[in-house]
């Protein structure tokens, strides 16, 4: 049987996950979700207005089902990231991360629990070398727990060395809409000065032994694209972008066939 724990054994060695982001609290969703054999599911509060009863519920329903739920918080926050691992989150997901403070408080929230405050500070700053006891205590405490950083800003890009060189992070998502847009680029994703940005985090992430996704809601050979280039966490689409590219994929092949009017334009969503 799959666990939360198996997902980040996974990582460690380097294989790939799968995923999607899921924006619905119907109940009917975790086992169809279940069926095509995810590994785990991005739960965003960043842009979806999800109260906490409601990330609770998604949080035990998919882990019922053996489905990792990895919870993107709505700002870098540590007592926001202790809130959803409080309610069963396995991953946390920090959005627009630009310094490496903002990387150790993730780290504390995510794998030094429940410690808090200033000495919690001091162990993360080096100012005190935590107790072997203490430091098994919370080892095993928080055994599973995935910090992922959201890389989606220009300034993030010019300091990533140094923002993935803080030990305890397990690897990043590219926000790739409001990277396009940092850089210059709204919305450009073929462009080449895009897709080298995108390169340069892959390699980068990767070279440091972490992993990495990058979210999008368009066709799958973009996530071929990225795993080609070294992603190895795929966070394809959204529950509503999927049900709407194929609900008007079926009725344009129905109205044709019965010879009334296809309808033009597409879904292309990103989140």
């Amino acid at each position: 049987m799959e666990t939360p724990l198996h997902l980040a054994e996974k990582l460690k060695a380097g294989h790939n996950i799968y995923g999607t982001c899921m924006t619905s609290t119907g109940p009917m969703w975790p086992s169809a979700v279940r069926k095509a054999g995810l590994d785990f599911v991005f739960i965003d509060t960043e842009h979806i207005p999800l109260s906490r009863p409601e990330l609770a519920v998604l949080c035990q329903q998919f882990k019922s089902m053996h489905i990792a739920p990895i919870v993107r918080i709505t700002k870098p926050d540590a007592h926001l990231a202790c809130q959803a691992i409080d309610v069963g989150a396995t991953g946390i997901v920090a959005p627009y991360i630009e310094t490496r403070e903002q990387i150790l408080e993730l780290v504390g929230a995510t794998k030094y629990r429940p410690l808090k405050g200033e000495l919690l500070h001091d162990y993360l700053h080096g100012n005190k070398e935590i107790p072997g006891n203490l430091k098994e205590y919370v080892a095993n405490f928080n055994a599973g727990n995935l910090c992922i950083a959201n890389i989606e800003s220009a300034p993030a890009v010019d300091r990533l060395d140094e923002l993935l060189s803080v030990p305890g992070v397990d690897g990043v998502f590219i926000g790739p809409h409001d990277l396009s847009v940092s850089i210059g680029l709204p919305e450009q994703y073929d462009h080449p000065e895009f897709e080298k940005v995108v390169t340069h985090i892959i390699k980068t992430t990767r070279a440091k032994g972490l992993a990495i996704g990058i979210h999008f809601s368009f066709e799958p050979e973009r996530q071929i694209q990225w795993m080609k280039a070294g992603a190895n966490i795929v966070v394809h689409s959204f529950d509503i972008a999927l049900f709407a590219q194929r609900l008007q994929h079926d009725l344009n092949i129905i109205r044709e066939a019965a010879g009334d009017q296809l309808q033009s334009g597409g879904v292309q969503l990103i989140v």
